[in-house]
């Protein structure tokens, strides 16, 4: 989730997986990120993080900490293609749009 920042489209860091009560905001971060090469280094040093992995979030939120990460809204329709029903509804969407069904 993303903590927004002081000004429109600054992001003060990102939450990985927050639980819903201590999301520090309704802004998810839908993982499309243009990086800058810095992030591997970030990511070299980088302790684990939730379900003990390396979590890119976290090394995004070091760099956000450093006021290096800007945000962009969504302006559309965004499907969550990790799920099964989400996947489908994608698929709808897009027969729908160019009446195939």
């Amino acid at each position: 989730m993303v903590q927004p920042g002081a000004a429109a489209g600054s992001v003060a860091g990102l939450v990985e997986k927050p639980a819903f009560e201590q999301a520090p905001s309704n802004l998810a971060s839908i993982g499309r990120y243009v990086l800058t090469p810095d992030i591997f280094e970030i990511l070299r040093g980088q302790a684990p993080g939730a379900g003990g992995e390396i979590q890119l979030a976290d090394a995004i939120n070091t760099q956000a900490a450093a006021g290096q990460v800007e945000a962009v809204t969504l302006n559309g329709q965004r499907f969550d293609c990790g799920s099964v029903k989400g996947f489908l509804q994608a698929i709808m969407h897009v027969a729908q749009r160019d009446g195939l069904v």
